[in-house]
């Protein structure tokens, strides 16, 4: 989680786009969406400014990207808040960027292979391929997609 202070915390959304809280400070962002088509494109739009925040323009366009395939998998397949959480790991040559979308379905996702025809089944494969490693776990209430992207110099 986040480490959220009253110095820090703060409530954020309008017309009901995002329901958390966000903490755009140390190196930490978390926000709660509501199961609505608006998430995803408010949380590629908020990945990419935090990560511009944080001068890590050059794997924002990547980190959106992947962020919007999970948390379009979540709005497919669960129903209640979909959880978008940035951790920056480290400076230098083992920086690492954190990325984690947690929804309330229990069920952990399999990557498939999708067929050329086929309008959907990608998302897992692209996180997989991009990332520099992925992975899920159960939470006590729902599951986690998280991956990791290398952090430039």
């Amino acid at each position: 989680m986040c480490p959220l202070t009253p110095r820090n915390r703060t409530w954020v959304g309008s017309a009901g786009e995002v329901i958390g809280v966000i903490d755009g400070e140390g190196g930490c962002a978390e926000w709660v969406f509501p199961a609505a088509p608006d998430a995803v494109r408010t949380a590629r739009s908020l990945v990419r400014g935090t990560l511009r925040g944080w001068d890590l323009d050059d794997i924002g366009d990547l980190a959106a990207l992947l962020v919007s395939e999970l948390v379009t998998n979540a709005l497919r397949h669960a129903t209640g808040p979909i959880g978008v959480r940035l951790v920056r790991r480290r400076a230098g040559p083992d920086g690492v960027l954190l990325v984690e979308v947690s929804d309330p379905l229990p069920t952990l996702p399999r990557t498939r292979v999708a067929r050329p025809g086929d309008e959907d089944g990608r998302g897992l494969q692209l996180v997989a391929s991009s990332a520099r490693r992925w992975g899920t776990r159960p939470g006590e209430v729902g599951k986690t997609v998280w991956f990791e992207l290398a952090v430039p110099e």
